[in-house]
């Protein structure tokens, strides 16, 4: 399996030969940073010539279900899945060990994740990390503005069935606990499932019931662009509030770069689309690969948004 590069959370891809079976891909749904991680996955099976089918779930469980099982009726030789919802992959780690097919999670992590056998393994990063990383930063420029008390937060939640979702906003209330930052209150936390329009919407209830936030903490960026998108619209002025995502994709670099997103957190989009190929290949080779391979997030601010305004 592939190394870990402390620091540049990218991973060592080994050079294999071809594989000639086809891989099956099942993605949860579509958004900016999928796009660039399917990319990846695209890139490196070109390296070998290997096929990909790739499907798109569209955050519904029961279709994801069903592109495994049509996967595995088709005799594919490698299964990778960016699960829906996490509770379902016990269901997919059945289905494929079954089957004896080679199974990859990538992204999303797997419930079963202790519990994933010899013939299936995770590629992705430490969820909580991220929410802990976005929160800090939130709590050092509320603290950096003189915001030192009773600074009101709101928090936009991802699909509330996917650990992801689930592990950052805990890691945001965790933070928030700590003596430090024990000066930020959480006003209201509502799901807006990943989506920037539905978080805008959910931006413009708020902004309608008469909150007022110091910050507003998005599970990831696409949902933090829709908010500020409704505060911009209301006509606010965005050096009032700070407001953090996660992914760290090419459009919330803009934002940031134009004074408006304060706070991302780059998730390696490229390298774990490329890795969870590479395992795939190997484990259908009969391989043993290293499972779970955790890829660092990374903290970005305006005096680091350079650095990554081309990575995702």
């Amino acid at each position: 399996m592939k190394k870990l590069i402390s620091g540049t959370a990218a991973l060592l891809l080994a050079t294999s030969p071809a594989f000639a079976g086809d891989i099956g891909v099942a993605i949860s749904h579509s958004d900016s940073f999928l796009a660039v991680m399917v990319q990846g996955m695209k890139d490196e099976a070109a390296k070998t010539k290997q096929p990909l089918q790739i499907e798109f779930a569209e955050a519904d469980i029961n279709k994801q279900l069903s592109q495994v099982q049509n996967f595995i009726a088709a005799k594919v030789d490698a299964i990778i899945v960016n699960v829906v919802e996490s509770s379902a992959s016990p269901a997919i780690t059945k289905m494929a060990a079954d089957a004896g097919v080679p199974l990859i999670y990538v992204n999303n992590t797997p419930s079963d994740l202790d519990a994933l056998g010899p013939k299936a393994a995770f590629i992705g990063s430490n969820e909580a990390e991220a929410g802990e990383l976005e929160t800090k930063e939130v709590c050092r420029v509320l603290k950096e503005s003189g915001k030192t008390s009773d600074a009101g937060i709101l928090i936009i939640q991802g699909l509330l069935a996917q650990h992801s979702a689930e592990l950052r906003s805990k890691a945001v209330h965790d933070i928030i606990a700590t003596p430090d930052c024990k000066f930020m209150k959480v006003i209201d936390e509502q799901s807006a499932n990943w989506d920037p329009v539905k978080a805008q919407d959910l931006m413009t209830n708020w902004i309608t019931a008469g909150y007022k936030p110091a910050a507003v903490i998005a599970n990831n960026d696409e949902m933090a662009l829709g908010a500020i998108n409704s505060m911009k619209a209301a006509g606010w002025d965005m050096k009032d509030v700070v407001v953090a995502g996660i992914d760290a994709t090419k459009e919330a670099m803009h934002y940031m770069q134009t004074g408006d997103l304060d706070v991302s957190v780059f998730q390696d989009a490229i390298g774990q689309g490329a890795g969870s190929v590479d395992a795939a290949i190997k484990m259908a080779k009969g391989e043993k690969v290293q499972s779970p391979v955790w890829i660092p997030f990374e903290l970005v601010n305006p005096a680091n948004v350079d650095k990554y305004i081309k990575k995702n």
